[in-house]
């Protein structure tokens, strides 16, 4: 079996709608660039507001895609 290397970064996404939703959203982005996307962690939630009501739900993680280097 050949060893693998795997680079970690971290996303934050964002959504209106939901937690789950701004996870989500952050994965489908990556999707279009990174290939083999292997594991999401999810490090930390936060909700920004505007004049007291919830304006955006933010996912922050940790994603880990096998490295290509040269």
């Amino acid at each position: 079996m050949a060893e693998n290397v795997y680079k970690v970064i971290e996303l934050i996404g964002t959504s209106t709608v939901s937690w789950e939703k701004a996870a989500a959203a952050a994965l489908k982005r990556a999707a279009k660039s990174l290939r083999e996307l292997r594991v999401a962690e999810v490090k930390e939630l936060d909700i920004t507001m505007k004049d007291g009501k919830v304006e955006a739900y933010r996912a922050k993680l940790k994603v880990s895609f096998k490295y290509e280097g040269k």
